[in-house]
């Protein structure tokens, strides 16, 4: 198979699974007006591509050479991923689509940036998946692997948002409430897992 196609169904299978990435773009296409969720899953996209990028060149090395690192990631991540997960289960959305609810951009692009730069587990996975690509590969063939992985954020993120939004009529308050709270419990959940690994590492 070529690299690209490889690289393409790596970073499907990278990025597919439930995690918190992909609830806030869920969220966003079942509340949003579908143009507003189509900006908000390509700020996702530009964090995320940058993340696989940055994990290809050389967070993996930061984090071997300096092992505080992980457990400053395994902390501060745990608890801001906690903070989302509170947020979500005090959060109430509405389908009315007479409320305003899209944010200022710069605010919008920071909770992005939260849910992909500050998730400590997305930056340990992508080290080990993205930085294998470099350091297993020749230069032309990694490169091609990274393009494949990109482009797969693209088809992905920009996937869900707009099936998520054709059918988002079919969803009312209660169903979002619902949503929100099972996301909430799982990210929850999540962020403790991670301050145990910190305790573990600790200890």
């Amino acid at each position: 198979m070529p690299p690209y196609l490889q690289g393409l169904g790596i970073g499907l299978a990278y990025v597919a699974p439930i995690g918190m990435q992909n609830l806030f773009v869920i969220n966003s296409a079942l509340t949003q007006p579908r143009h507003r969720a189509l900006v908000t899953a390509l700020i996702v996209i530009c964090f995320d591509i940058s993340l696989a990028l940055a994990c290809f060149f050389g967070i993996g090395a930061l984090l071997q050479q300096f092992p505080w690192l992980q457990l400053v990631l395994l902390l501060v991540g745990g608890l801001i991923v906690i903070w989302i997960g509170i947020g979500l289960l005090r959060d109430k959305p509405t389908m009315d689509r007479e409320v305003d609810v899209s944010i200022p951009l710069p605010k919008l692009a920071a909770k992005a940036f939260v849910v992909t730069w500050c998730n400590p587990q997305a930056l340990i996975d992508g080290t080990m998946l993205f930085g294998g690509f470099h350091a297993g590969n020749p230069g032309a063939v990694s490169t091609q692997l990274i393009l494949g992985s990109s482009t797969a954020s693209f088809v992905w993120f920009l996937g869900i948002t707009v099936l998520i939004s054709f059918f988002s009529a079919r969803f009312n308050d209660k169903i979002l409430r619902v949503i929100n709270i099972v996301c909430g419990l799982v990210i929850l959940f999540y962020g403790a897992k991670l301050l145990v690994q910190f305790f573990h590492l600790v200890v």
